[in-house]
This record gives C-alpha cells, sequence and structure tokens, in this order.
C-alpha cells in the first residue's frame, strides 16, 4: 500500500524521499496544519530528487494561502489559483487544498475551478473535510468536484475516527481515495488499518514535537504498509 508524507519544511522533505515514501505532500507552516512552501524550496527538492537516479517519488504542493478557517475572500482565492499556476509550471506532480462554504460544506464551485486548473494533475481535499458534518453527502460533492483524493481522520485523529473512516472507505467505492490521516504513527497504524481497509496512509512522521520528519519512522510506517 502507499504512503504519503506531509513534510513542512526542506529536509524533513528529503529525508522523505531517502527513506523510501510513495509520495510527498510538500507543504510549510506545521503550528497551522499546512501552508503553500517558498517556490525556492520546492525547485531546491526538485534538484534533490533529480538526483536520485531511477527516482520519480510525486510531489504534491499544499495550496493554502494562510492559518485559521478554510473560508477565503476573493482577494485568498485568486492567490490560490496563483500559487496553484505557479506550482504546477515548475513541476509539481498534484495539489493539495480545501475551501469551505460559511455553512461548513464543500465549496463546490471554487474547489471545481481549481481542480479544473490543476488540468489533469491530482487534488486532494485536505482536512477542512474534517470540520464539515454531514462527511458521507460530502464525500459525493468531491467526487463531483473531480478531486483524485481527500484526506481525513475520520474526526479527531485516526484512532477516534476509524469506524467513519471505513464508512467512508465503503461509501468511496473506488470512486476517489480515502487516505486517512491525522495522528498516523507505526505505534497504531496496524491497528487502524486493519479495521479502516484503506489503500493510501498519511502521516508527517513526527515523533518528538518538532518539524523534522524522523527517518527511522518513515521507514517503520512504510514497512507496516506494505504488509
Amino acid at each position: 500500500m502507499p504512503l504519503e508524507i506531509a513534510c513542512f519544511n526542506l529536509s524533513s522533505a528529503i529525508t522523505a524521499l531517502s527513506s523510501g515514501v510513495d509520495r510527498i505532500e510538500f507543504c510549510s507552516g506545521a503550528s497551522v496544519g499546512g501552508l503553500t512552501p517558498l517556490k525556492s524550496d520546492f525547485q531546491s527538492l526538485l534538484q534533490h530528487r533529480k538526483s536520485l537516479l531511477g527516482h520519480s517519488i510525486p510531489i504534491n504542493i499544499m495550496i493554502r494561502p494562510r492559518g485559521g478557517d478554510f473560508l477565503y475572500t476573493d482577494a485568498e482565492f485568486d492567490l490560490m489559483k496563483t500559487f496553484l499556476t505557479e506550482f504546477s509550471n515548475l513541476g509539481a506532480d498534484g495539489f493539495v487544498f480545501g475551501i469551505l462554504t460559511p455553512q461548513g460544506e464543500v465549496d463546490e464551485q471554487r474547489c471545481r475551478e481549481l481542480v479544473i486548473l490543476a488540468a489533469g494533475k491530482p487534488c486532494t481535499f485536505h482536512r477542512a473535510f474534517d470540520q464539515i458534518d454531514n462527511k458521507l453527502l460530502a464525500l459525493e460533492g468531491l467526487v463531483r468536484c473531480g478531486f483524485a483524493s481527500v484526506l481525513t481522520a475520520g474526526g479527531e485523529d485516526v484512532v477516534v475516527g476509524r469506524s467513519v473512516l471505513r464508512e467512508l472507505v465503503v461509501a468511496a467505492k473506488g470512486r476517489i481515495e480515502i487516505m486517512p490521516g491525522g495522528g498516523v504513527r507505526s505505534r497504531n497504524l496496524k491497528e487502524v488499518k486493519m479495521e479502516v481497509k484503506a489503500d493510501w496512509w498519511h502521516s508527517s512522521a513526527i515523533v518528538d514535537g518538532s518539524e523534522e520528519a524522523d527517518a527511522e519512522e518513515v521507514r517503520r510506517l512504510k514497512r507496516l504498509v506494505d504488509e
């Protein structure tokens, strides 16, 4: 099964690249759950990836202009479109974003606009999804928007939300990938994996309260998802 690692800085992304992950979610701003990274950091990461002969690990870019809620002004939405276009032109393999309405539902109009702008590059709806009350209904909206996957803990974290995650996997019926993330660590992955039966898994692999992915934790997680 594939493993995605959320990397909040360049050094973590280099660690993930060297540890056998299947995809990187590249962002900044760990303290607020992820923001759009610097273009210069992404370009450096691409150079590191190029230096690993035979490696073509996809790098998805977080498109989020600020921390806080997921309601964006017109100016902020325009900035998100600019970010997506710029990173796409630089060579991003996919994108991660999420926009909600004032009613706490998926903003399908704006999300669809970004998915279309991505021009076929896969898009993940991030953990803004966990703020939505009716997740099964919201899932249908994400399918309509054209998202390839949704990152969700099913609630507060994957251990608490594992029954909801299982419901979502069943409801998705292969139309969209349910990617559990939010507290996934090697200490709990086996238990959650057995119940949820998802294909993709997501973790930051941070074990010490810092912003750095731990190489050994990444390797442990990869072994567990492959079992």
